[in-house]
């Protein structure tokens, strides 16, 4: 854990965050307890911990300096271990957090991880293009740092969010090769983008888009998960 909390530790200030010891403490507990769980789950490529310190959990925390999160609804899209969303909460408890992903035993952990750690989060085992049915447009923020292109994350995520929320994307280098493949998606969804920031990581190029929600999303979206695929706004 102190090769975690020492990457963790100075990397903080890189973007301009300060937490107290104990969130500190909490980051590199759930970035050990991921990392145990990956020897009998595929949760991440990553094994070294200052390289979760860097690209998991400091990754995540750049949301922070997009948006602010405090006392809002959050739901995170395709969560996977974890992040961005526990990160988020450890940082910010103020925040609400549902996790969304679709591979229930990842979910199961998850859920198991956080009660003992002491986190508050809904965890919810479904298909994204699924879940939505029962909470369309509840969100105040939906994030998500998952792979797929922009124009067919951004219609799984959009439905979630109320009018005057925000969907957050976290992205890559080709950050503004996908932002120019999703023009008609951003329209059609009801989107405007707010925002577009790049972080340096480890030398490569991270970038969140920040798109405002600015009006209903059309009913008939998200569309099943097959035709996003073959078909993408």
């Amino acid at each position: 854990m102190d090769f975690m909390r020492r990457a963790l530790e100075q990397g903080l200030p890189s973007l301009e965050l300060a937490l107290d010891p104990p969130r500190v403490e909490q980051l590199c507990r759930f970035g050990e307890a991921v990392l145990r769980q990956n020897q009998v789950m595929n949760l991440t490529a990553i094994t070294d911990p200052a390289q979760v310190a860097r690209l998991h959990l400091l990754d995540s925390l750049t949301v922070l300096k997009a948006v602010d999160l405090a006392g809002k609804q959050v739901i995170d899209v395709g969560c996977g271990a974890g992040f961005p969303g526990v990160p988020l909460k450890i940082a910010c408890p103020e925040l609400n957090l549902t996790l969304l992903d679709s591979l229930g035993k990842r979910i199961a952990w998850l859920q198991t991880c956080l009660q003992e750690l002491g986190i508050e989060a809904h965890c919810v085992a479904a298909r994204a293009e699924e879940a939505v049915a029962s909470c369309r447009e509840e969100y105040d923020v939906a994030v998500s740092r998952a792979v797929a292109r922009l124009p067919m994350l951004l219609e799984l995520m959009a439905p979630y969010v109320k009018v005057g929320g925000a969907v957050v994307a976290m992205k890559g280098v080709a950050a503004a090769q996908e932002l120019a493949e999703a023009k008609r998606a951003i329209t059609e969804l009801g989107l405007e983008l707010e925002k577009m920031e790049e972080y340096l990581l480890e030398g490569t190029s991270h970038t969140l888009l920040v798109l405002r929600k600015c009006r209903k999303t059309p009913p008939q979206y998200p569309r099943r998960f097959a035709k996003i695929k073959q078909f993408p706004l």
